[in-house]
C-alpha cells in the first residue's frame, strides 16, 4: 500500500516538474518577445528593434506555437489524455519540420539586411552561425526525441532540450540589464549563461528524483554547453565566412 502511494506520488511529482518546465520556458518566449513582437503597439519606442519583413510574422506564430504546444504536451498526460498528447505529437512533428525550414530562412534574411542582425554587433555572417547552430540542435534534438518516443524519460528531455536550444533568441531579449553586461565566466557571454540556466531545473530534478542525470540530460546538456564557445570560435574562420556568404547569396 504505502508504495503504491509512493509511486503514485512519484508520478504526480515528475508530472508537475515536465508541467511546469514547459510553462517556463513559453514565459520567458512571451517575456522576451513580448516588446517587440507579441505586445509590439505598446513598445513604440522599441520599433527599430522588430524585423521589418513580414515574414518574421509568420516566423513567430510558428515559433510561439511549438512553445504553447511545449506547455500543453506535459499537461495532456498530467489529465490522462494520452489519445490526445499523441495526435499533438504528430502534428508537433510537422510543426518542427516547418521551424527548421522558416528558421534557416530567417537568419538568411536577417543576415542579408544591410544592417545585419538587429541588436548584434557581430558582423552577419559571422553570427549567421547563432541562428543555424540553433536550429541543427533543435533538429537533432526533436529527430531524437521521435526515435525515442517509446521510452518517455528521454524522450521528454529530449523535448526539453530542444527547446532550450531556441529560448537563446527570447533570453536575449529580456529586459534584465545584465545581459548587456561582462560575463563572469570566460568564453561564455551573459546571454547564454542565462539560457544554460535552463539546464539546472532539469539537472535538479534528475538528481533528486534519479539520484543521478539522466544520460539525455547529461550528454544533451554538455552539447548545449560545448555549442556555444565552439560557434563563435567557428563563427569566425575563413571557411564558415565563405559558406555564410554562399548561403546567403541563394537569396539573391
Amino acid at each position: 500500500m504505502s508504495q503504491a502511494i509512493a509511486r503514485r506520488n512519484s508520478v504526480s511529482a515528475e508530472r508537475f516538474f515536465f508541467s511546469a518546465m514547459g510553462l517556463l520556458l513559453l514565459a520567458t518566449v512571451l517575456v522576451g518577445f513580448a516588446r517587440t513582437f507579441f505586445l509590439k503597439p505598446f513598445f513604440p519606442e522599441l520599433q527599430r528593434m522588430a524585423p521589418p519583413e513580414p515574414f518574421f510574422l509568420v516566423h513567430g506564430v510558428f515559433f510561439a506555437a511549438w512553445f504553447v504546444l511545449l506547455a500543453v504536451q506535459p499537461l495532456l498526460v498530467a489529465g490522462g489524455n494520452r489519445a490526445l498528447h499523441r495526435r499533438l505529437g504528430a502534428w508537433g512533428v510537422a510543426l518542427a519540420v516547418v521551424m527548421i525550414g522558416l528558421g534557416i530562412a530567417g537568419a538568411l534574411i536577417a543576415a542579408r539586411r544591410p544592417g545585419g542582425f538587429i541588436g548584434v554587433p557581430l558582423p552577419p555572417l559571422q553570427f549567421l552561425i547563432v541562428p543555424f547552430t540553433a536550429v541543427l540542435l533543435f533538429g537533432v534534438f526533436v529527430a531524437l526525441a521521435v526515435a525515442w518516443r517509446g521510452d518517455p524519460q528521454a524522450h521528454k528531455r529530449l523535448m526539453l532540450l530542444a527547446s532550450i536550444s531556441l529560448a537563446e533568441a527570447a533570453v536575449a531579449r529580456l529586459p534584465f540589464d545584465f545581459l548587456a553586461a561582462a560575463s563572469p565566466v570566460p568564453y561564455f557571454q551573459a546571454m547564454e549563461l542565462l539560457t544554460l540556466a535552463l539546464l539546472l531545473p532539469m539537472v535538479a530534478w534528475d538528481l533528486v528524483s534519479r539520484g543521478r542525470l539522466h544520460a539525455v540530460t547529461l550528454w544533451g546538456g554538455l552539447v548545449l554547453v560545448a555549442a556555444m564557445p565552439l560557434r563563435a570560435a567557428v563563427g569566425a574562420t575563413d571557411g564558415w565566412l565563405a559558406l555564410a556568404r554562399w548561403a546567403v547569396g541563394l537569396l539573391d
